[in-house]
């Protein structure tokens, strides 16, 4: 399988992984059909549209309709087994993850093919891979990953210097596997292991806040 191709599959996988992870979100807001299918394709397409825009690229899913039919299917899958998927172990949190690795990836593969250097490559995917899932937040009315203290971004980061670091080592089209894998384990031993940075007001000011009780 070439690079090419490899792109194309991790850019289809990542659009249902995106779209049900936001469809799944807006099952919790009471949203009809069409707004949770509005919700799943902001989620999927976010990222790469302000990607394509800031490379001055007419945006990817104008030019392909395999993108609204993947999210379309994507709510299919949920409405037929929405029990399964209601019931499934934290399944926001793993398509979530699963979609942050592979757009990080594709988003680097899309920037590389427009010539730009590999720092900017890696800003490029990090868009790719987060900027949807704000998009989704804020539509819903809900904090951003991006905005918390989970290792979200900072996943795509290091990534995409696993990419580049395979890239220099020979691997070739394996890079890509590689470097979504990356994503994906970072993401998910941060949250298992509770892995976070710092808050920007430390925990002892914070307690000791004038309306704290312990001061009055």
């Amino acid at each position: 399988m070439n690079g090419f191709n490899l792109i194309s599959l991790l850019d289809l996988l990542g659009t249902f992984a995106f779209a049900i992870s936001g469809i799944r979100l807006a099952s919790g807001k009471n949203m009809d059909w069409f707004g949770a299918y509005v919700i799943g394709l902001v989620t999927a397409i976010g990222g790469g549209t302000t990607r394509d825009v800031l490379l001055d690229l007419t945006a990817f899913w104008i030019l392909d309709p395999s993108y609204l039919l993947t999210t379309a299917f994507a709510l299919l899958v949920t409405l037929l087994f929405r029990e399964k998927i209601m019931l499934w172990g934290k399944p926001l949190f793993l398509f979530d993850t699963i979609g942050l690795g592979l757009f990080t990836i594709v988003g680097i593969g899309k920037s590389l093919e427009a010539g730009l250097p590999a720092w900017a490559c890696i800003m490029m995917g990090t868009i790719t891979g987060s900027l949807g899932g704000v998009i989704r937040d804020v539509l819903i009315n809900e904090v951003p990953l991006l905005f918390r203290r989970d290792i979200y971004a900072l996943a795509c980061i290091a990534g995409g210097i696993v990419f580049f670091i395979c890239q220099k080592t020979g691997l070739g089209s394996f890079s890509e596997l590689v470097g979504a894998a990356s994503v994906i384990l970072i993401r998910m031993l941060a949250v298992k292991f509770h892995i976070h940075l710092p808050t920007l007001i430390p925990e002892h000011i914070r307690n000791n806040s004038p309306g704290d009780s312990s001061e009055q």
